[in-house]
Formats: C-alpha cells, structure tokens, sequence
C-alpha cells in the first residue's frame, strides 16, 4: 500500500470549508475524495491537516490517502488537475512513508490575513481581503501583537464551546506588512483553535480603530471568555499558507 501526499491551493469561495459534509458536495475534501476515488477505481478517504472554514482558502493544505495504485506520480498529478474544478490545484504530489499522518505530525502553520484599508474598496480583492475603510493605527496594532506571542490558552480567541483537549497554543510570530492599501497579517504557530486567527483580527482591529487599548489582548487572556474578544471577521481574508513537518 502506498502513502501519497498532496500539496493543494484552492480558492474557498464557493465552498463550505474544507471538511466532507454528509449533506453537501461543496466542500474541498469531497471535491477530492471524489476525484481520487475515481482515478483509484475505489473508494479513497484523504486526510487533510487540518481543517479551513467556509470561504477560507490555501496556498499549502497538506493531505494524505492510501492507495494500491501504481500510477505514476506526475500522472496521478495530471489526472487530479484534470478533474478538480478549476478552483482547486494540486501543486505536488510525492510517495511518503506510510506512518506519515498530514494531521497528527504537523508541527505548525502558517496563515496570513488580508484587509483592504481604504475609504475606496476593491473590485478585485473582495473575495481575498477584509474590507475595513477607516484608518488603523498600525503602532498599536504591533504592541497588542507581542501580547498575543508566545504560549498561552487561547481559548477566549476561540469559537469552541467546550474543549476536553488542551486550548494552549505557541504563536511564534505575527508580521504586519503594508502593501499599497492591503494590509497583510502572518502568523505563524504551533496549531491555531477554531477560528482563532479570526477572532484574533477582530481584537486587533479594535485596537487599531482606537476602540480598545493594546491591553485588551492581556484581558481577554485572564477572562478566557469568548465574549470578551472581538468579532470573527470574514474568512475571505484568511489563507492557510504553508503546513510544516518537523524544524520550521
């Protein structure tokens, strides 16, 4: 039995995430398992590293599946993006050992988030970016972003209801970059919680808009209540970019 790994980008607009739904086909892993499937001439279950939420897209998801084939490797690249809809790529596919797991010996993420901060908006980035028209201080945003590194329970920076896993994560670094009138956040972790990095953004803008102090990220840490942080902004600014394996 071989082990595959695929490196997949994808546009999430028009999907539910990136989990299989019993009650839709429009989500990425079923757009895949299908496809696989069919090149396979049975039944493939893929494993994804992780999930993306609804709208949400990726430059690096990372998933396995086990297959029988001997279909060559490009070959099995070249029927994928054959049959894929166009918004979903398969950018590599390498033979891996078969104890490789994409979910369980992931070491860490990368995301990036992007606002459009203009009084003008966008016709080309409304589906990638947030749209925020007021001006942001990008001072205060920094401050409130050496609050959020380091280890800590995250879990008032996440949607979860209750959680019997641990809710502590390592965020190792998050980088602003101003490009023209896009904003580009990067953070970069251990592992992230259910809508972590979004609710993370919605605290951020708080404090960039002047609404908050940068010690608000220091309170919502002693509350852990999801209450007590900001709104989850949209999913279309947020992009998984880079799953890693092993050192980063």
């Amino acid at each position: 039995m071989r082990n595959i790994k695929l490196l997949i980008e994808y546009d999430g607009t028009r999907y539910r995430g990136w989990q299989r739904l019993g009650d839709s086909d429009k989500t990425i892993q079923g757009k895949i398992e299908h496809v696989v499937s069919e090149m396979a001439k049975t039944p493939i279950e893929i494993v994804g590293s992780g999930r993306t939420d609804a709208g949400a897209h990726a430059k690096g998801q990372v998933a396995n599946f086990k297959t029988s084939s001997d279909m060559e490797l490009l070959a099995m690249q070249d029927y994928l993006n054959t049959y894929l809809p166009r918004d979903i790529i398969v950018k590599d596919v390498k033979e891996v050992p078969e104890r490789f797991h994409a979910r369980y010996n992931a070491t860490g993420k990368k995301y990036s988030y992007y606002l459009w901060n203009s009084p003008v908006p966008s016709a080309f980035y409304r589906h990638y970016s947030y749209y925020v028209a007021e001006e942001l201080n990008l001072d205060r945003m920094n401050e409130a972003c050496q609050k959020l590194m380091g280890t800590h329970d995250f879990i008032g920076f996440s949607a979860l209801k209750k959680s019997k896993k641990s809710t502590v994560r390592t965020i190792e670094n998050i980088n602003i970059q101003k490009e023209g009138d896009s904003l580009h956040f990067t953070f970069i972790g251990d592992g992230f919680l259910y809508k972590m990095i979004r609710i993370i953004m919605g605290s951020l803008l708080e404090i960039g808009l002047g609404e908050k102090e940068p010690n608000y990220i220091d309170e919502i840490f002693q509350s852990n209540r999801r209450s007590d942080a900001g709104m989850t902004v949209p999913a279309q600014g947020l992009f998984l970019e880079e799953v890693y394996y092993g050192k980063k």
